[in-house]
């Protein structure tokens, strides 16, 4: 029986060797010589320096794909994996930077506003400058408030027994200004006794009412 294996055209195993697929990474030691050693499931190859074309990197990325029955240079190709393209995210935060600004600025107002003393009132009193006016003489009633020192407003009404009042009135305190004198001018006519009572009311920062009483006698 001859043995053909060595012979011309003689088919091998080997011959039906199909594509294989690689290891991801293909490591060489800068120390080691020229040659780069492909091991698969067929027999070694080597390829020298030359034979590869260039000195092959210390390290690749990527996947390394073998095909054929043989090795070589031609036959070598890396897929480099291309990573993904990250979106880059525009600057937005010029835009709301003004808006937050004002926010903050009447957050704080608001709580300056909340945290500062408020106008508060310490006293309030009534009392005519003459409790008997006579004929036709006009009564100057006057109402005292009492306060902190806080600036703020005062807002008040004047009811007279002769069933007339006034509108709501308003009167402004300055800084350190603890003591208000509202005014009410009351003009009495004709013949005859009368009892009168004026009220003053209070209505904000608190309600309160106080009243006075006077005579008006014109014989």
């Amino acid at each position: 029986m001859n043995d053909n294996s060595g012979a011309p055209g003689a088919h091998s195993p080997d011959d039906d060797y199909s594509a294989t697929v690689l290891g991801s990474h293909w490591i060489q030691r800068p120390d080691s010589s020229d040659t780069l050693a492909l091991t698969g499931s067929s027999p070694t190859v080597a390829l020298s320096g030359a034979e590869a074309g260039a000195v092959a990197p210390d390290r690749v990325e990527g996947t390394l794909l073998r095909f054929g029955p043989g090795v070589n240079a031609d036959t070598m190709r890396r897929v480099a994996v291309t990573p993904a393209a990250v979106p880059v995210r525009r600057r937005t935060w010029r835009r709301h930077a003004l808006p937050a600004v004002v926010l903050l600025a009447v957050v704080a107002l608001l709580l300056w506003h909340r945290s500062a003393p408020s106008l508060e009132v310490d006293g309030v009193a009534v009392a005519a400058v003459s409790p008997s006016p006579g004929c036709d003489e006009t009564a100057d009633i006057t109402g005292t408030v009492i306060t902190n020192g806080v600036p703020g407003e005062l807002a008040y009404r004047w009811v007279r027994s002769d069933g007339t009042s006034s509108d709501v009135l308003h009167e402004s305190l300055t800084r350190h200004q603890k003591r208000a004198r509202l005014h009410l001018l009351w003009t009495f006519q004709g013949d005859g006794r009368y009892a009168a009572r004026a009220e003053l009311h209070l209505l904000s920062p608190v309600r309160r009412t106080v009243s006075t009483k006077l005579t008006y006698h014109c014989p």
